[in-house]
């Protein structure tokens, strides 16, 4: 997982930053000025730092150059002032970008993913994502279910049945939650379709069938016992 760094003294941006930065995947820790923001850099590693110019104690622009005299890390600058020279100055001192504030976060978390790519601290290769119970495995990347070694053959629709129901082991999930999220909201079928592709499914896990455990009155729950 990767860890930034974000460096702001209004703790609202902060917060903002925060909430899409840890929906993207990210871990983050916050500073509330630059003093603060070199201490952490000296004590351990980001793999990105967002950092606004103006702040107390110390700017965004001296931290930046303090900050670039024992660490290389990919540094995006976020300012209310979007002059050409700012700009200029903020490269200049060692940043990777310039983000003009206000900002959409969406779009700073774009820059973010493009910076951390660009620096070569992504890993190269997507880690799996697998889901493993005894002999089944659920390989989710890849759309893979095997059963002992075996390759377990599925229909489209019963590899998203499964793995959603797998994604949310435990949760008991209602009929209406699983037509929905796995056919779509403008599905015009009935219920009998999904009790169907869940009798299927059960027949495709085998002895796993147990694992898709039938709620009455509500809908199923996958389980490992």
């Amino acid at each position: 997982m990767s860890k930034l760094l974000v460096v702001d003294d209004e703790y609202r941006i902060r917060q903002i930053i925060k909430k899409y930065a840890e929906f993207e995947g990210y871990e983050v820790e916050e500073a509330v000025d630059g003093m603060q923001a070199i201490e952490l850099c000296r004590r351990q590693d980001f793999d990105l730092i967002i950092m606004d110019v103006m702040m107390p104690e110390l700017d965004g622009f001296s931290a930046c150059k303090e900050i670039r005299k024992f660490k290389s890390t990919p540094i995006i600058m976020l300012s209310a002032r979007g002059e050409e020279y700012d700009k200029i100055h903020g490269f200049e001192i060692g940043s990777d970008d310039y983000v003009v504030k206000p900002f959409s976060p969406k779009e700073l978390m774009m820059r973010v993913n493009a910076v951390i790519k660009r620096s070569g601290k992504a890993n190269s290769e997507p880690e799996k994502d697998i889901f493993t119970y005894k002999g089944l495995s659920v390989d989710f990347s890849a759309r893979i279910v095997t059963i002992d070694g075996e390759r377990v053959d599925m229909t489209p629709k019963e590899y998203e049945l499964f793995f959603y129901m797998v994604k949310n082991k435990g949760i008991a999930l209602t009929r209406e939650k699983l037509i929905s999220e796995v056919w779509g909201y403008d599905f015009f079928g009935d219920e009998r379709t999904l009790d169907t592709h869940i009798k299927l499914l059960r027949k495709s896990l085998k002895e796993y069938s147990k694992c898709i455990v039938t709620l009455r009155g509500v809908g199923y729950r996958f389980e490992t016992l």
